[in-house]
């Protein structure tokens, strides 16, 4: 299924780590909604880059590939807090996940290098919830989210932690 010209519904939501562990990795219609945003900002940030092609390296998770991913994530996100580990607290940390909601993607493309297309995408005037760029020192990546209130929040994310982009 096409969602934009340059974007389908396949390319957003597939995972080859789902595929390989047996997991569903199928949105819901609310999702694939969501993750037809997504793809109209991803269209907006493809023209920005001279059309240079986009390559999602991860878009939708489903809550069980993202507890796969990110489960060690949670884990300390629940020691942090004092939570137990348990379907409440999982719930409580997927709130904040845009991936699961189909609001977020990772990508490169041949444009430039990471840091390269976040200067540029943040220069413009795309409207972006969540600008990463994650760890740029291995290669690296573009995260980028689109959502009911956009907040052109531009951080890095690599081994020191999480900062403002400068």
């Amino acid at each position: 299924m096409q969602l934009t010209p340059h974007f389908s519904l396949e390319e957003l939501s597939f995972s080859a780590l789902a595929a390989r562990q047996g997991i569903d990795n199928t949105p819901t219609p609310e999702i694939i909604e969501q993750l037809t945003r997504t793809a109209n900002g991803l269209e907006r940030v493809r023209s920005l880059l001279n059309s240079n092609a986009i390559r999602v390296t991860s878009g939708y998770r489903s809550p069980a590939l993202e507890f796969v991913l990110c489960g060690d994530s949670y884990r300390a996100w629940c020691q942090r807090r004092g939570f137990k580990a348990d379907f409440a607290s999982w719930n409580q940390y997927l709130l904040n996940k845009q991936h699961p909601k189909g609001q977020a993607v990772d990508f490169t493309s041949p444009y430039g290098s990471p840091e390269q297309i976040v200067r540029a995408i943040q220069k413009s005037g795309i409207d972006y919830d969540q600008l990463l760029l994650e760890f740029p020192a291995s290669g690296g990546w573009v995260h980028i989210s689109f959502s009911d209130d956009n907040r052109r929040q531009t951080l890095v994310v690599d081994q020191k932690g999480t900062r403002v982009f400068a």
